[in-house]
């Protein structure tokens, strides 16, 4: 009994993060790949600073993995894909770490998203995936 509510509260826990996760990240890439240079520039000072192809290269992973973190799941199609979405965005979250900690800038939005989608990842890998509900 105490396994069953673990595990659904687990399962619950994982779908609002990664629900969360998404949709910050798809939000991200709509405003990378569709406001102009100049109003994306006054939110975030670097997307001015560096060449429009970067910009627009890291709005198009954030769209990938936000979608990647919710709809595999949901649709049953190849579940494994979440974990896949939720390491990459690991690996992201470091690697926009190391960009913004060179820039003199704060990475604590990184550091959270990071230690999210590492819990998302943690908790949709096969061995714990098993022991929550079915989705």
């Amino acid at each position: 009994m105490t396994t069953r509510k673990t595990s659904g509260t687990l399962h619950i826990a994982l779908w609002i993060t990664q629900a969360l996760l998404s949709v910050t990240l798809v939000w991200a890439a709509y405003m990378k790949l569709l406001q102009s240079p100049e109003a994306l520039a006054g939110m975030w000072p670097w997307t001015g600073q560096v060449p429009p192809l970067v910009v627009k290269l890291t709005g198009t992973i954030d769209l990938l993995a936000g979608l990647g973190l919710v709809l595999p799941r949901m649709l049953n199609i190849r579940p494994r894909l979440t974990f896949l979405a939720a390491t990459g965005v690991v690996v992201l979250m470091v690697c926009a770490m190391v960009f913004h900690i060179w820039r003199g800038e704060p990475p604590v939005f990184n550091i959270v998203f990071g230690i999210l989608a590492g819990f998302v990842a943690w908790g949709r890998q096969e061995g714990t995936a098993s022991r929550c509900q079915a989705s």
